[in-house]
């Protein structure tokens, strides 16, 4: 199976060349790797410039954007820009430039995606460095694909229409392959290092998009205030509960484009309550 990567990659020059290491060392290596820079001040660029005149199938190219932190759509609109310049594939991957791979990572996957045709995606889990221990980066349960470990079948990925630009867009992808009858799958025994953590964001706008989020996704008030409820549960500070639903009444009074349909909403809304109540 041909496997293209993507690599969004802003100021990565403490992780880029652990990270390509990782992906130099793979027992089934991926037939292309862009790493696209997008503006980074650091030197970034020239260590995966580097790599790209050492090997033939690692590309690097650079992109112009705004200095503006847009969570979400910023590294969606880097990752459109470099899948605009891969080779034809099979599995597409956007991957982050912060991890490191097992030597068998896509040696694994690739048998499952052999294995069941009705696979649209596939990873292994995230683990982060805690004193001399990496233990599991516990802000997602263990069946959901993770951002920084994105690998779709193209079949998959052309059905939910690709990436949706904005915050998000890592929780859609997953339940619009499950409404078009595709299948995901975590491998607990691919465990990737995750060398920075997942930043929580815990502020006023952060929260608020989140919110935003949640309307665009389509979950409706309810299911958002459980959610936020989590969230702000988790973060140990109530009032990101507020501003969640802040965000998301927010969105609704402005009828802001939602990223699904109203069938695809309308699932998605059936598919979260089901997994609520078999929690119960």
């Amino acid at each position: 199976m041909r496997i293209s990567i993507v690599i969004p990659a802003h100021n990565e020059a403490s992780f880029i060349k652990n990270c390509l290491d990782s992906f130099v060392g793979q027992t089934y290596r991926p037939n292309e790797l862009l790493v696209v820079d997008d503006n980074s001040s650091d030197n970034t660029f020239n260590i995966a410039k580097d790599y790209a005149q050492k090997y033939s199938w690692i590309k690097v190219v650079q992109r112009s954007s705004s200095n503006e932190h847009i969570p979400g759509k910023k590294v969606v609109d880097t990752f459109n820009f470099g899948l605009q310049q891969t080779s034809d594939f099979d599995l597409i991957g956007k991957f982050d430039a912060d991890i490191i791979l097992p030597k068998n990572y896509f040696e694994l996957i690739v048998n499952q995606f052999q294995a069941n045709w009705k696979l649209g995606m596939c990873s292994g889990l995230l683990y982060i460095k805690k004193g001399e221990n990496w233990i599991y980066e516990n802000i997602a349960d263990k069946n959901h694909i993770r951002g920084p470990i994105k690998l779709y079948h193209k079949a998959c990925f052309e059905k939910i229409g690709g990436l949706r630009p904005g915050v998000g867009w890592d929780t859609v992808d997953t339940l619009l392959a499950k409404y078009h009858d595709f299948e995901t799958v975590t491998l607990p025994q691919l465990k990737v290092k995750h060398l920075r953590p997942t930043g929580h964001g815990y502020s006023t706008k952060n929260y608020q998009s989140k919110g935003v989020a949640m309307y665009k996704i389509g979950y409706g008030l309810v299911l958002t205030k459980i959610a936020a409820l989590k969230m702000a549960w988790q973060a140990k500070s109530p009032g990101l509960y507020f501003q969640a639903i802040f965000g998301y009444l927010r969105a609704f009074f402005q009828q802001q484009p939602k990223y699904v349909s109203k069938k695809e909403g309308k699932f998605i809304k059936s598919y979260r309550w089901k997994g609520i109540l078999s929690k119960l």
